[in-house]
Formats: structure tokens, sequence, C-alpha cells
């Protein structure tokens, strides 16, 4: 089975330059809405298609990186330094495929791979120049060509294609057009060469008997003109065939329905001319969460098939495998972190915990860590008083409510993606142990630990209503006869924190630890 072991792009889309490495199986491609994970994904596509009508139906102008085309045009605007695009696919695990080996790379290293390279063409150098010695603010994409080459230069054609893959597009589940192209591909991938021309055959020589028997009675009533049955090549098997699904069309099911049957039988293994890859953009959209559990069970036991998954979900990223992810950032496109250092036993808590913020952390620059719901319901207000006419939305800093024993599963994962993070939690009455020597292994110049260091203010709600002991008194000692206004703050956390909030939420007093939090943050 042949696979891609890297992908190479330069100027393109939103990556001036951008190098991955993948696994052999399974590749979960995060990242936010702007992160290029989609780029990703339709670089692969638009060179294992080798297809330059796919190209010039995108068109250039969309494909090129806009940031360097501004940079050209804002320079000396010299020929030699019209920017190019490239995308290099490098191989593995192909056999027989010597025609693809070459040095012809940007790594300019013997591999097996092909490429799509745009660049000005030669024979239109005169009209070039004139254009840019003009000025204009219009780049000539027109006179660029788009070559689709081995790593030896020389031509690859679509009947060559090194790998079979299907890109299947959620956003694209109701469009006509991706719809009768992935049964094409669906049915190619099920049919042999031979099975094809005798279905194409016998599908030709069905409509002339149609013909025959049915409008012979019509046709012979009439002078010049007959009626017919299309017999082009955009009226055969391949573009009538449809998907059915216990005889009802797929198409005419529901968009959640159609995304699973589309990627569930796609998944699946065929004798004959198997895909080499799939490859899923953001396959969660418009599905319930029993079917997108099915759907992950179904990735799971793909075998034989390089998958790539592109999403923003935390729970089809943690459910199929963690340490196969690549996060992608929208701050710098150049970066794409890979999780595939995180230690198994992180990885397995981030795959098995019900409810987690992993995405959340994993695509932020900042992040407060803190320890029950109380405090993420405090954390804003707080921020605001400790940090006068700031707020946590403006500074970039995320705030994520994470589990007492779960703190060092965060801080391992902001630590290998190198996000500056402040875990705010109670010392539990001894912090020395706690929150000192606990985190001695874990801590850094871009994550530290704080809290409370008298043992006697243990908890947050401790500090609060010692720091705030008239306000709270003022709010929940009406009414109370066993239980001290302290002791019922601790026993109902989340009530007690959302009537501070709204009705001392301003005028609060910030635990000292907390501010010294903030202040570490936002340096």
């Amino acid at each position: 089975m042949g696979t891609i072991r890297r992908l190479v792009l330069k100027n393109f889309k939103r990556f001036k330059a951008l190098e991955l490495e993948f696994e052999p199986d399974l590749n979960i491609l995060v990242g936010g809405n702007e992160a290029g994970k989609s780029s990703v994904l339709q670089a692969m596509d638009i060179v294992l298609s080798v297809s330059r009508s796919k190209v010039e139906g995108i068109g250039l102008e969309a494909l090129f990186n806009a940031e360097s085309i501004a940079e050209f045009l804002a320079g000396a605007r010299k020929i030699v330094d019209l920017p190019e695009l490239l995308i290099e696919v490098y191989f593995e695990d192909l056999p027989g495929r010597h025609d693809l080996d070459g040095r012809n790379n940007s790594k300019g290293a013997d591999h097996l791979g092909i490429k799509m390279l745009c660049k000005p063409l030669d024979e239109y150098t005169k009209e070039i120049q004139a254009i840019l010695t003009e000025k204009h603010e219009n780049f000539p994409f027109e006179y660029y060509g788009v070559h689709f080459l081995t790593f030896t230069d020389e031509a690859v054609f679509p009947y060559k294609k090194p790998l079979r893959h299907l890109l299947i597009d959620s956003s694209l589940i109701n469009n006509d057009h991706a719809t009768r192209e992935y049964t094409r591909s669906m049915y190619a991938a099920h049919a042999s060469v031979a099975q094809r021309n005798l279905h194409g055959f016998e599908y030709r020589k069905a409509k002339a008997k149609f013909k025959e028997d049915v409008f012979k009675k019509m046709n012979d009533e009439l002078d010049a003109y007959k009626f017919d049955l299309r017999t082009s090549p955009k009226a055969n098997v391949e573009t009538d065939i449809i998907l059915t699904e216990n005889n009802i069309p797929v198409d005419s099911k529901g968009k959640g329905r159609q995304c699973f049957i589309k990627t569930e039988f796609a998944l699946r293994n065929h004798r004959e001319h198997p895909l080499n890859v799939l490859l899923l953009e953001e396959p969660e959209n418009h599905l319930s969460q029993v079917h997108m559990r099915k759907l992950i069970e179904r990735i799971r036991d793909s075998v034989k098939k390089q998958l790539f998954v592109a999403t923003h979900s935390s729970f089809i990223a943690t459910r199929l495998n963690l340490r196969k992810a690549l996060i992608l950032s929208e701050e710098t496109p150049a970066r794409a972190a890979s999780l595939k250092d995180l230690s198994p036993g992180t990885a397995e808590f981030f795959m098995k915990a019900p409810d987690n913020n992993l995405l959340e952390l994993a695509l932020c620059k900042k992040a407060i860590l803190v320890e029950g719901d109380a405090e993420f319901i405090l954390i804003e207000a707080l921020y605001k008083i400790s940090a006068p006419g700031c707020s946590l939305d403006a500074d970039g800093i995320h705030v994520i409510s994470v589990d007492g024993t779960s703190f060092k599963r965060y801080i391992e994962l902001a630590k290998l993606l190198g996000i500056k993070v402040a875990a705010i939690r109670d010392n539990d009455k001894d912090h020395a142990a706690n929150c000192v020597a606990n985190y001695s292994e874990h801590v850094s110049a871009s994550i530290q630990v704080f809290a409370d260091p008298d043992n006697s203010r243990h908890t947050f709600e401790v500090c609060m209503y010692q720091d705030n002991q008239i306000a709270c008194e003022e709010l929940f000692a009406a009414g109370r006869k066993t239980l001290s206004v302290q002791d019922y703050m601790l026993k109902n956390k989340t009530d007690a924190a959302f009537l501070l909030l709204e009705k001392k939420g301003s005028a609060l007093t910030v635990p000292n630890y907390i501010q010294q939090a903030v202040a570490w943050i936002r340096t």
C-alpha cells in the first residue's frame, strides 16, 4: 500500500512555506477555522488528481499566497523575482514506480514523489515584462503555466497517478457535482476496467433497444427530425449511475445521513483497485453524537488505506488517536505541532475523558487553568479587577476549567505546543507538597502554578470569603441556622459564585495569588 510521507507547500493559499510529516495510517489535522486544514487536504487532492482542469476551475488567484503576491507587487517587480507556487507530495511503499524517484525536489534528495509547479511561462517573457513595467496592480496570472511533474521533472499524466484517493468534503455533501464525482470514484474503486467496459457496452446497447422499442412508433410519424438518447461521453453509465441505500438514492437523504453513508462506504476495503488515501474534511458536520460515535468506530476499524481527517472537534481528535494529531496554528501559518511525543498516559487520558477541553487549549496562545466551576464563573470579573481596563478576550487569554487531578495532563500538552499557561489551584492544606513539589518538574518560563501559600486558606471559597467577608456575610448570612457563611459557600460553590458575580462582581477583593497569576500571564 502506497502512502504519503511528506507534504511541502510553497506560496499555497495561507502558507508561504509549510512542511508536514505524516503517519502511514491515520493523520488528524486540527486547527481553528482559518488554520489551513482544508488547504492541506486541497493541496494533496490537487496533486494526487494530476488535473489541470481542477486547478483552472479553482483559479490560480485563489490558490496563490496573497502575501507573496503583495510583496512582489510592492517591490522591484523583476521577472526573476516572480513568485512560484509549489506543492510536493513524497511517497513511500510504492514498489515498481522508479519513474517517480529523483532529486528535483525542495530537499534535493532522492525520493519518490510528484509535484505541481506553477511558474511564469518562458514564451511570455516579453508580455510579462511589459505588464510589470506599466506598474499594473493586477498580477499576471494568465501567463503562468501549471505543471505536474515527477521528481525527475518528467510530466505526470492522470492515467499514471501513483495513488488512488478520494476527498469527502461534508460542506459539499449536497453539491450535485461533488456527489457525481464521489459516485464515479466509488464506482471505479468497485468495478475493474473489464467490468466498466462491459457495463458501458451493455448500457449503450440498452439505450439503443429502448430507442427501437419505445420511440419507434413516435419517430416513424416524424419526418427529418427524430427523438434519440444521448450516447456521448457526457451521458454514459458513469455519469448516470447513483448510489442507493435500501433502494433510496443517497442524495435524497438528509445531509447527516449522506455524510455518514459516503464516508462509511469509502472506508470499506475493496479487493480490486482499492483506495490508497482517503481525505475527510470535517466529518463531524451534520452528524449527531450517535452517528459521530459510529463513524469514529468505522474510521478506527479501517485498514489498508491512509486516512487524513481535518477537524476542529475535540471529540473526533481525542477518540481517534490524539498522538496522530497535527495542530495547525492560525497565528503562525508555518507552524504545525505534532502530538506524537505526548506521553501515552496523557494521550489515553484525553481519549477516555468524558468531556475535555483539549482543542480549546491547543488552539490558544495563552491560557488560565482553573480548578472548578466557581473559579470559572468568577475569573473574568477577577481578571478585570486585577488588570483595570483589560479583559480576557482583549488580551487573548483562554480560561479552561480543569479537574484538580488533570492539571499535569493539560500542562504537558501546553509545554509540547509552547502555550503560556497559568494554573490556578487550591493548596488543599499543604502548599509545599501540593503546589510546589508536585509541579517541580512541570513549571518553566512559560508555565507557572499559583496557589495561596497559607495552608489555612486551603480552597478558593475560603480565600474569597476571608478577602470579601463583609460582602459574603451580606449576601449569604440571612437564614443561616447551622452552617456558617463560609461553610455554606463551600457546600454551594456554584450558586455562591453566581450570586457573588451578579451582586458584587465589580467590587470584589481579588485573592493575592490570583492577582499574581493575572500579572504573570499578561507579560
